[in-house]
């Protein structure tokens, strides 16, 4: 849907990089309506907070709500809002984009980067000379806009939590910068009677932030169903609003829409915000994919962040059970400071995400979203893990390795692996990695996991059955491969322990070929010393 007053008709304009409703709307770009969402948001409470991962359409909803509450008409005419608001009053409003804050080396300079993010409301309402500190200065800001304006402000602060993030283990900095932040939104349950609407988004919940410990009436809406879509663009929308797009690109890819909407949601779709969410489309990867006419991990061209390997890193993260993980909600949506693992920050940064939810027992299922991100996670954490670049597994190695499963030929495919496992340089800190994970196996399966999920392969490990646990599992379309993996052992004894144990016979009745192997590796050679398969 496009504005009336589109300059370009005949052309499809994607919003890449651009997060400002107002320019969406003037300049003509394609706008997915979420607006009759946004009202009914500003009727739930007054101050509300709202958690998405990063490039999911935030910064984009922050400034529709600015336009929204200056009464600016003319943009959302033929949008789902104009049935619903009667009124349009125009409302003081102080928008801050926090992340332009991050990334400071110290906490004076944090101070400086928050005073600078002020300037520009401060330079339309005026300061005060006893205003030296960032949350004086807001402070400042709301009394004046009230007072000048005869309205009740509207306070729209993106990222609140970006500066935090960089430094979550390095206890001494991020006290300090803890500090820095509180006296910073401290205000904002001073001045309630002031404020007509708050909005505040970010990733995680810091809750020792006065944000959250003594704002108490502020309402968290993450998790709330009818609330699910209000970032993101759901499987309909793609079926109504995007059904041009699709087409053309199935053009551009020589398929049919429907073979271009399934290819889609495979690398895109997947995302779920709540117990009763509908599929949500990861936007920035979509626009994208529609502007530059190819489907690519678009989400991961800036790379992992940095924070959330240090997290994985601090509390060991086991990798290998990221899909399937059955939890409660406590486990993953749960403040920042109580982490004891890096489920919340995977979730809340939009690594996995719900995949199920039982209403009996209460347990969501979390999982990695879809291929994108199964991809550009793993790429992310191989040379960190494994000692090896994705692009280095992408490159020649996975053609051969495809082609031999293609062809049914296991004993070619397994063949290719261990030639590959030899030519890789000695791991940095080899000693270390294996004190990371319980046993040796566990490191090989954790290699076994990111190569296999570079290609977009759905792998489980440690799979239980009534007499043990099968180290890997790897399902194919037409395949399930049962693997053993014996560290100093001989791959025989591997074998024998799948068929003793009775490892492949859950999967008797699937329908699809049965392949078991096992595997033997050394770990001072660091290498896949044998293999023997019985199909």
């Amino acid at each position: 849907m496009t504005h009336p007053s589109n300059p370009y008709p005949d052309e499809r304009r994607y919003p890449v990089g651009i997060q400002t409703f107002s320019r969406l709307r003037e300049d003509g770009y394609v706008y997915i309506d979420k607006t009759d969402l946004m009202w009914k948001m500003t009727r739930v409470s007054p101050f509300i907070f709202l958690s998405r991962p990063r490039r999911f359409g935030k910064s984009l909803l922050t400034t529709t709500l600015c336009s929204f509450f200056e009464g600016r008409r003319d943009l959302f005419e033929g949008l789902k809002v104009m049935e619903l608001e009667k009124e349009w009053l125009s409302y003081p409003v102080l928008h801050i984009d926090v992340s332009m804050a991050k990334g400071q080396e110290n906490v004076e300079m944090l101070r400086n980067a928050l005073l600078r993010r002020l300037e520009p409301l401060t330079q339309k309402y005026g300061s005060m000379p006893n205003e030296l500190t960032p949350g004086a200065v807001f402070d400042g800001l709301i009394r004046r806009a009230y007072e000048q304006t005869g309205r009740q402000v509207v306070v729209v602060i993106d990222e609140y939590d970006a500066p935090l993030l960089e430094v979550l283990h390095e206890e001494e900095q991020l006290d300090g910068y803890r500090r820095v932040m509180q006296e910073f939104y401290q205000c904002l349950k001073a001045d309630e009677a002031m404020i007509r609407f708050c909005f505040i988004t970010g990733i995680t919940k810091f809750s020792q932030l006065s944000i959250f410990s003594t704002l108490n009436n502020i309402t968290n809406i993450s998790l709330l169903p009818e609330f699910a879509a209000i970032c993101g663009i759901t499987g309909e929308e793609i079926d109504t609003q995007m059904k041009t797009d699709v087409e053309r690109l199935a053009e551009r890819y020589k398929c049919t829409p429907e073979e271009m909407r399934e290819m889609l949601r495979s690398t895109y779709d997947g995302y779920h915000f709540s117990e009763e969410s509908p599929d949500i489309y990861n936007p920035f990867s979509l626009m994208k994919a529609f502007n530059e006419r190819r489907l690519n991990n678009f989400w991961f061209e800036s790379g992992t962040p940095s924070y959330l390997i240090r997290q994985m890193r601090h509390f060991r993260t086991d990798i290998t059970k990221l899909d399937g993980l059955e939890v409660p909600a406590s486990a993953f949506d749960q403040p920042t400071e109580n982490m004891l693992d890096a489920l919340p920050l995977l979730y809340q940064s939009g690594y996995m995400t719900i995949k199920d939810y039982d209403f009996y027992s209460q347990i969501y299922t979390l999982g990695l979203p879809n291929k994108e991100v199964r991809v550009g996670f793993t790429e992310g954490l191989l040379p960190v893990v494994a000692g090896v670049r994705g692009s280095d597994v992408q490159a020649g190695f996975a053609v051969r390795f495809w082609r031999a499963l293609r062809q049914s030929d296991t004993d070619l495919a397994l063949r290719e692996l261990q030639a590959y496992l030899e030519e890789l340089p000695y791991v940095e800190g080899f000693k270390k990695k294996l004190e990371e994970v319980s046993t040796a196996e566990g490191f090989y399966e954790w290699s076994f996991y990111l190569i296999f999920s570079m290609l977009n392969v759905y792998v489980q490990t440690q799979v239980k059955c009534a007499r043990g646990r099968t180290d890997m599992v790897v399902f194919m379309p037409d395949t399930i491969y049962v693997m053993e993996l014996k560290i100093n052992g001989t791959a025989q004894d591997a074998l024998d322990q799948i068929n003793d144990k009775g490892y492949a016979l859950r999967y008797a009745t699937d329908g699809r070929r049965i392949v078991k192997a096992g595997i033997g590796f050394d770990v001072e050679k660091r290498a896949m010393t044998e293999f023997i398969i019985e199909d």
